[in-house]
């Protein structure tokens, strides 16, 4: 959404506390649309008969029937295995099974309480009466509430959370204008967004009935069929239209909210580290456009101990995205046959329950145009080929910021193309095609180089769990499947649809990735270099000459193009020798090993690339590419800047950002607001770019920008991180 129009938005819309969100109708709300799990068969039986009887059926991993979309859960963080206490005053208990189901009722958020404001709410709010740890709000997304929620009144939250600063402030202190209601409606906000309350709507309410839940996907991890896996710390808490567009609505989903049916042996929470990580990359992502899932709210659990490689403590991220569909929900309906299996299980396939996904998929979510839904048109090549289109899109971005994921399992693959599930994650520093950002990659399968190929791996995925219904499709005319449209079908048939379904659209699929993603990073790297025109040898003359410099002088990948944001075709002039050989310099210090470099061969590569490189700017001079422009210099290089960010979310950053908060969050969590200004404006000169001032000589907080931009520390560079969170 345009930012201007977001902010008009955000200034004429009735703001509402989190209890009143309004709900979508029915027909936008994906569990009213798939099937649940039979266990939890809808909100009235999940409130009056699971939460009171049976809550261990949340909290067991099990397999859910093979029908199943999803299950409701309700969040409940806790230390995982259970530390159940004995009766006090101590007593015989006859029913151990019935005990521990008390103990974990009474933990349930399923007490009504008051909401904060006296606006009629939308769902109905539910507290635990024996639960109530320490919740402290340490993150929110400003530009997640501009875009995404702009309706959300968040009370007194930012002034709670004080003034973004990396420098310690030095300042008088201003006595709140906070008022009660403001603290009433953050407070709400906390609660829910934590996961200590819970909204829920019965059957019998006014409005669509509701309450959380958890999605059943599975995946191939690393190459393998893993099997189930779903949301094992995911929990779904509510949905919500734009106040500007009834049409798209927004999931909000808690990260570390505690176990589900698909935790396996895990926890189902998750470490201030990896939330932080999370965090502020969905927002950097966002800034550079980059496809990606939101990021609104941090809350730190300071007394909810967790284990990982150390004792850490509990945070709970909450995420914003249209959808979180993956290719594994597809999967996870029609598993792959004869696959080695390594993992907890897999259901049968239930093809019903393929064509119930796919088709809320593709009229809800994608709103595949180009399907006549009225006459019965086929729409499972098209869902195939626009989830490709999408996700090449995604990878080709990737590609052109240097944006490494680590995890490319089917799982992580977003149906809508977003960016999701971010782990081990890096933005490149020294420039090497060859990195590996997750230390727990042996075999460098994610790296860099192949996240364009682990696309394709993750597209034939879906095709292959699509392929009974592609074939079934061409069978009766390319046109839609319907209701119970594999019921009666013998199973050399489904072989037969299957065979068909994978090889009539594997060729044009493939084409698709190849040549979208090849067109989009050309048409990236070509605004990068402030470029316009698309010229098909830019690849083989301008672009890899330049990588293949970068990575055989070690050269720091972001601060190259930004230095070249700079550059412009004057300096080739013979009068200018000086200034081109301060240029390069410039250029050149974005090493971290300058010793080894010899400087007088280097500086020759680069006088020959920028000597083409100018040529080709210089072809655009007079063009009809920058005919608006007054002055084309000046417009080519703003251009250029705006393409090139001066803060990148480095891993020293993040790293030495997470022990300040780990430390002291009333100082760390005005550094994380600081931290995710910058990364919410990566093209701002922070730092006082360009100003030759010596640094002892810049105000600290200046300082600190500057020092946020550099390269960091020589020992942190091509750091790979932990999948553990």
């Amino acid at each position: 959404m345009n930012v201007l129009r977001a902010r008009f938005i955000m200034a004429n819309f009735c703001k509402v506390p989190i209890s009143s969100l309004p709900l979508p109708p029915s027909s936008h709300i994906v569990t009213h649309n798939l099937t649940p799990d039979p266990v939890t068969p809808s909100p009235a039986e999940f409130f009056s008969h699971v939460l009171p009887n049976k809550p261990s059926l949340q909290r067991r991993a099990r397999l859910l029937s093979k029908e199943a979309h999803f299950s409701y859960v309700n969040p409940m963080p806790l230390e995982f295995p259970y530390e159940i206490t004995p009766p006090d005053p101590p007593a015989v208990i006859e029913d151990k099974a019935g005990y521990i189901e008390q103990w974990l009722s009474e933990r349930e958020a399923r007490h009504p309480s008051p909401v904060s404001s006296q606006i009629q709410p939308s769902l109905s709010k539910y507290t635990s009466k024996l639960r109530d740890r320490k919740r402290e709000l340490i993150g929110l997304s400003e530009t997640c509430l501009r875009d995404c929620l702009p309706h959300l009144d968040i009370g007194d939250a930012f002034e709670v959370l004080g003034k973004p600063a990396l420098a310690p402030l030095i300042e008088e202190e201003v006595a709140s204008t906070s008022s009660p209601e403001a603290e009433a409606i953050r407070q709400e906000l906390v609660d829910v967004l934590s996961g200590h309350a819970v909204l829920m709507a019965s059957e019998s309410s006014s409005g669509p009935s509701f309450a959380p839940w958890s999605a059943r996907y599975s995946g191939h991890q690393f190459g393998v069929w893993a099997g189930q896996l779903g949301d094992g710390r995911a929990i779904s808490i509510h949905v919500t239209p734009h106040p500007g567009d009834a049409e798209t609505t927004y999931e909000l989903q808690l990260k570390g909210a505690g176990r589900t049916p698909f935790s396996r042996t895990a926890d189902g929470l998750a470490v201030l580290r990896s939330s932080i990580r999370e965090y502020l990359c969905s927002e950097a992502m966002y800034a550079l456009s980059i496809p990606t899932t939101r990021s609104l709210s941090l809350i730190s659990l300071p007394d909810l101990p967790v284990i990982r490689e150390r004792t850490e403590t509990a945070c709970i991220f909450t995420r914003v995205a249209e959808t979180f569909i993956r290719i594994g929900n597809f999967e996870a309906l029609s598993p792959p046959s004869n696959s080695f299996f390594l993992g907890g299980g897999q259901q049968d396939a239930d093809y019903e329950a393929l064509r119930q996904l796919g088709e809320w998929t593709a009229r809800r979510v994608l709103k595949l145009e180009g399907v006549d839904w009225e006459a019965g048109d086929a729409w499972g090549k098209e869902l195939l080929f626009d989830v490709a289109r999408r996700n090449a899109r995604m990878v080709a971005a990737w590609q052109a910021y240097g944006f490494m994921h680590g995890v490319m399992n089917t799982d992580n693959i977003s149906i809508l193309g977003l960016t999701i599930d971010y782990g081990p994650y890096a933005f490149m520093d020294v420039f090497d095609s060859y990195h590996i950002c997750n230390h727990s990659d042996g075999e460098g399968r994610y790296a860099y180089k192949y996240q364009p190929n682990m696309i394709v791996y993750a597209c034939r995925a879906l095709l292959d769990a699509l392929s009974p219904l592609i074939g079934a499709e061409a069978a009766q005319g390319n046109k839609a499947v319907q209701p119970g449209w594999a019921s009666s079908a013998t199973p050399e048939t489904l072989v037969s649809w299957r065979t068909v379904g994978k090889h009539l659209p594997k060729v044009e699929m493939e084409q698709i990735l190849e040549e979208t993603c090849a067109t989009e990073y050309a048409n990236l790297i070509r605004k990068r270099l402030g470029l316009r025109r698309q010229e098909k040898t830019d690849q083989r003359e301008i672009v890899q000459p330049l990588l293949d410099m970068m990575e055989a002088q070690r050269l720091d990948f972001h601060g190259t193009f930004r230095r070249l944001a700079f550059f412009h075709t004057g300096m080739m002039k013979e009068d200018n020798s000086e200034r081109m050989e301060t240029f390069i310099k410039g250029i050149l210090s974005g090493t971290p090993d300058p010793d080894r470099m010899d400087h007088g061969k280097v500086t020759e590569e680069w006088m020959a690339w920028l000597d083409k490189y100018s040529a080709r700017i210089e072809s655009e001079r007079h063009g009809e590419e920058w005919a608006s422009e007054a002055d084309f210099d000046s417009a080519r290089q703003d251009a250029a800047k705006s393409a090139n960010p001066r803060f990148v979310l480095r891993q020293w950053v993040l790293e030495e950002l997470i022990k300040k908060v780990e430390g002291d969050h009333d100082s760390g969590k005005r550094i994380l607001a600081k931290v995710m200004q910058m990364a919410c404006k990566p093209f701002e000169p922070w730092g006082a770019e360009g100003d030759d001032t010596p640094n002892d000589d810049l105000p600290a907080e200046i300082r600190e920008e500057r020092r946020l931009c550099g390269l960091g520390d020589k020992r942190l560079l091509g750091f790979q991180c932990s999948c553990s969170s």
